[in-house]
């Protein structure tokens, strides 16, 4: 009888899921893979994958599960990045999400089957996305725009073999247009 008592508490607590922003470059804009959801909430629209984790697994771990359920890829470069926990993210119940944001070669990944479908986008043909997912996006970006200023990311989402050129074209499309001036004297202070 306590074995079956294991995890009943007498006070409530939240459930936890991991969510995985997965960027891929198709060597002029920045993609993010989508998934549409099979089952309510949300059922027929569009988010990140992601799930509940399991009992005996970390939360990279879980993030990990879902990446590969989802690409088919095991060794791919995965940051955690934010936590979203507002009360109301989910209409099921309390619902906690670790997200982290992937990188991967688009010709890397294989279709998962844990989803009604699953498709890229550019950035800015974005759907409108279930739960809070576009929040969670806007704070992915934020954190791989951060994060290229000072570690050398990014690379993983280019061929194995790659020019200057292309790698330019990934940073600009990394961070907009935008944050180059014509001179390219952005990627200068990069170092590259």
């Amino acid at each position: 009888m306590a074995e079956e008592l294991k995890y009943h508490y007498k006070y409530p607590h939240p459930s936890v899921t991991t969510d995985c922003v997965i960027f891929g470059f198709d060597g002029t804009r920045l993609n993010v893979l989508l998934i549409e959801r099979g089952n309510d909430p949300y059922k027929g629209c569009w988010a990140f994958p992601g799930g509940f984790l399991n009992m005996d697994e970390s939360a990279l771990e879980g993030a990990k599960r879902e990446l590969y359920e989802e690409t088919g890829l095991r060794d791919a470069y995965i940051h955690q990045f934010h936590a979203f926990s507002a009360p109301d993210r989910d209409p099921r119940e309390r619902v906690i999400s670790i997200a982290y944001f992937a990188l991967v070669r688009l010709t890397d990944v294989k279709a998962g089957d844990d989803a009604a479908k699953a498709q890229w986008f550019p950035l800015d043909e974005i759907p409108p996305l279930a739960f809070d997912h576009d929040k969670m996006l806007r704070e992915a970006l934020k954190a791989l725009r951060r994060m290229i200023h000072f570690e050398p990311i990014g690379v993983e989402l280019l061929p194995e073999n790659f020019t200057k050129t292309q790698l330019q074209s990934l940073y600009e499309a990394i961070l907009g247009k935008s944050g180059m001036n014509d001179s390219g004297d952005e990627l200068l202070k990069l170092g590259i």
